[in-house]
């Protein structure tokens, strides 16, 4: 039995579902009850500022269907990362209010958000996490931006 490695095309397949594994792991290894507090946010910091932008406002975008623009605080759990930064600005151009590791009063609708950012053969693989949804999705990833590499993946809770 011959296996070419050489040939980009014998891998791509392989690469698609290592990518796409990646993220159900992802997706799957953070499942909580909804009680449970969401774990702190991380993401590389070499991920550059017009490729954090492009995946921050895809995943805002896609946030706003499931919640409803602006219809609450946000509460993210948030880095340093230019990730954390362009989240932080896509979801204010949405409308949402934003609070950084505070406590607020018990009047408020508070939407506690967490992020992970990994880098996987090339790709980016994104989630943002609540206590009642998950969205993930694959990015491929250049200096100037980033385009969706995979269909969103969708967990709703409870």
């Amino acid at each position: 039995m011959n296996i070419r490695l050489s040939n980009s095309r014998t891998l791509r397949p392989l690469r698609n579902f290592a990518a796409a594994c990646a993220l159900a792991i992802l997706l799957s290894g953070c499942q909580s009850t909804g009680t449970e507090e969401l774990v702190s946010s991380s993401a590389p910091p070499e991920i550059s500022g017009p490729a954090a932008s492009a995946i921050a406002g895809d995943m805002v975008s896609r946030f706003a269907e499931q919640i409803g623009p602006g219809k609450a605080t946000v509460a993210l759990k948030s880095d340093a990362s230019p990730f954390g930064q362009a989240l932080e600005a896509a979801l204010k151009g949405w409308g949402y209010a934003v609070i950084i590791d505070q406590k607020t009063d018990g009047g408020a609708t508070v939407i506690p958000l967490a992020y992970v950012i990994l880098t996987v053969d090339g790709q980016v693989l994104a989630r943002l996490s609540t206590n009642s949804v998950e969205l993930g999705r694959a990015y491929s990833v250049t200096v100037s931006g980033a385009t969706p590499a995979s269909a969103l993946s969708l967990m709703r809770r409870g």
